[in-house]
């Protein structure tokens, strides 16, 4: 390894002194806070539990009759469209279907890079994140602009809605228009299509499901949340250590694939995409010493958890690839989730991020200009880094 200050965390959320201190106690606020890794695990995976936050509270006040996205639904119609749609996500899927697909855009986007000299590592992470998970959706009959579509949906500082503010009342007129720009430009295509040719990806599945089109639009922007937007910082905010730590740049830059991806996922431990992850008790339950009441909401840090040192080792804020730890769901900890709602394309995301990273550090003269600026979104504790700026020699091959 590198030296430790260039080792530890890029992105710096706040954490309380002595941590990760007591596993489960409650905040100012009332919630639960669950900080220690097997705690974390444990509600992630309890049965007795639904999802909050993530904008749950408007989805739930929708019409009974609307098919709530797979991310808001719960028990047992939550675990039978994962099982029908865990095929877009097998190993096999891919390694033989989106590889292919990750390597073509890995190439132009390098290709782009080189002829430019400077490019935004974000943009380049974006492009990536949106062609690998429109294929899985489907959105393969866009109009152009959907990345800046999708930027204006995705904003980098959120509102919040209502009707009692001229605040809440932007945002609310803003986030319908584009809502109405993504369905008539990307969405409404794709169905059109797919009614004329039956495809395998998610809309296909979801039009056999019989839903609707607001239905389907709904969907398309939660897998669009969930494997674009967070996969576009996990690249930054991987290369930004890469560009950091010569030693560790090295050991990336010798490995085979599978140790890449395991260096990977140890930075993903470190710095999550998501570092919160909110519950809502549905019946009364125990969490290690805590008794938690039927109604209580439990806000699991992840970040927290993924580095308690009970269970990955000393220094655990450190990236040590190759740490011997028992994480369970894998050497990432629990930055994908667990449980019911565990990413599904966790696997694909990794993937894309090293056929990307790889290419790029195989580049002559590759090198990271200034320092990013980060910016956090607070309820899901998640980052958000910015001007890192990418330079190479444009002769560079």
């Amino acid at each position: 390894m590198g030296d430790a200050r260039e080792s530890v965390r890029k992105v710096e959320r706040e954490h309380e002194p002595g941590r990760p201190g007591c596993p489960v106690r409650r905040g100012a606020d009332g919630t639960w806070e669950v900080r220690g890794y097997a705690a974390a695990r444990e509600v992630l995976r309890a049965t007795d539990t639904v999802q909050a936050g993530l904008g749950v509270e408007t989805v739930e006040k929708l019409p009974a009759r609307v098919r709530r996205p797979v991310l808001y639904q719960d028990g047992p119609g939550h675990r039978e469209q994962r099982r029908q749609t865990a095929r877009f996500f097998t190993p096999r899927r891919v390694d033989e279907h989106y590889r292919e697909l990750m390597t073509r855009v890995a190439e132009e986007q390098t290709a782009a890079l080189r002829a430019a000299g400077t490019a935004q590592l974000s943009d380049l992470s974006f492009t990536m994140a949106i062609e690998v998970v429109s294929d899985i959706i489907g959105l393969t009959h866009s109009r152009p602009g959907l990345k800046s579509r999708l930027e204006r949906f995705f904003p980098e500082e959120f509102g919040q809605p209502g009707l009692t503010s001229l605040r809440g009342l932007h945002w609310l007129v803003r986030q319908n228009t584009n809502w109405l720009r993504i369905h008539l430009a990307d969405v409404r295509p794709a169905i059109r299509a797919h009614r004329k040719q039956e495809r395998d990806d998610l809309i296909s599945h979801l039009l056999a499901e019989g839903c609707s089109g607001a239905e389907i639009l709904g969907e398309c922007l939660t897998y669009a949340a969930a494997g674009m937007v967070t996969t576009r910082e996990f690249i930054c905010v991987a290369a930004w250590h890469l560009f950091d730590d010569p030693e560790l740049l090295g050991r990336y830059r010798a490995a085979e694939e599978p140790g890449r991806l395991d260096l990977l996922r140890e930075i993903l431990r470190l710095e999550p995409a998501v570092g919160r992850l909110a519950r809502r008790a549905t019946a009364p339950m125990r969490v290690g010493e805590a008794s938690i009441g039927a109604g209580e909401l439990l806000t699991v840090f992840v970040d927290e958890a993924n580095a308690d040192p009970d269970v990955v080792g000393r220094d655990p804020d450190l990236l040590r690839p190759g740490r011997l730890r028992d994480l369970g769901p894998g050497p990432a900890g629990l930055a994908f989730g667990d449980g019911a709602h565990r990413c599904p394309g966790a696997a694909v995301a990794v993937l894309e991020a090293d056929v990307l990273l790889s290419r790029l550090f195989a580049l002559d003269g590759l090198r990271m200009t200034g320092r990013p600026r980060v910016s956090f979104k607070d309820q899901i504790g998640g980052y958000e880094i910015r001007e890192l700026t990418v330079t190479v020699p444009r002769s560079a091959k």
